[in-house]
């Protein structure tokens, strides 16, 4: 890689409790932070390339992935750069030259929660739309790349023990573990809301910062049938990363 520091990524599927993660990092102070970019692209660029795209879906002009990546290179140069973003937005960017200018970490959660949200939000949503076989795809060809796994974050390990697991992240990327970016003031959330005015984040406005919470359990046999089989194809692949999750003691 020549020019500009690499960016420190974190590649999510939906529903992970990514952006709240993200938000921590925004609270950190010590990086410039962008909400998925490529997704913006993905979902409302010049060229969407989602799935379930309508005539008159939202289209931004001059907004592509190449801009974005821009962007993001730009800031790069300039100073450290965090980017949370989903793996499957970037089919036309996949390759080791972009791939490169990264220092990779991954977020994953079990399907039977992120599906069962999506759904409340999009009952028609697509099988591309969840992300899980394209976070795999990353995660083995960076693993295969350089010989040892990038980290993996749990949502619910997350959320069960927020200092422990940020902590051990953190010097797994190789930055400052800051424990006051785990609190926050509740309200507005205006840099992650380009999607539908942030309807997807209510209860990250709601907050007052990553805090201790017990897990919980879905039983996906109560969701509706599109869910299970979403689910059946989408557990696998959840599994194959969580095997590699990082644990604390």
């Amino acid at each position: 890689m020549t020019g500009g520091r690499r960016i420190f990524a974190l590649w999510a599927v939906p529903r992970s409790t990514s952006t709240a993660f993200e938000w921590m990092m925004r609270v950190r102070g010590d990086m410039t932070c962008f909400h998925e970019p490529f997704g913006e692209v993905w979902y409302q660029g010049e060229s969407p390339d989602w799935p379930r795209l309508q005539p008159d879906s939202l289209r931004t002009p001059g907004l592509t992935y190449q801009s974005a990546w821009a962007t993001l290179r730009s800031a790069a140069a300039d100073g450290p750069v965090f980017i949370k973003d989903f793996p499957h937005y970037l089919d036309a960017l996949w390759g080791d030259d972009f791939f490169d200018h990264f220092i990779h970490s991954f977020i994953i959660r079990d399907p039977a929660k992120t599906l069962t949200s999506m759904y409340k939000h999009w009952p028609d949503f697509h099988i591309k739309e969840t992300g899980f076989a394209e976070q795999r795809a990353l995660f083995d060809h960076l693993a295969a790349k350089t010989g040892t796994p990038p980290p993996v974050i749990d949502s619910d390990d997350l959320l069960e023990d927020p200092p422990g697991v940020v902590e051990a992240w953190c010097r797994a990327m190789g930055i400052e573990f800051i424990e006051e970016a785990l609190r926050w003031e509740a309200g507005a959330r205006d840099e992650v809301s380009w999607w539908d005015g942030g309807s997807f984040h209510e209860n990250l406005r709601n907050s007052k910062g990553l805090e201790p919470q017990p897990r919980t359990y879905v039983d996906i046999t109560a969701a509706p049938p599109r869910v299970q089989e979403a689910y059946e194809v989408t557990r696998p692949h959840y599994d194959h990363l969580f095997a590699h999750r990082l644990r604390v003691p």
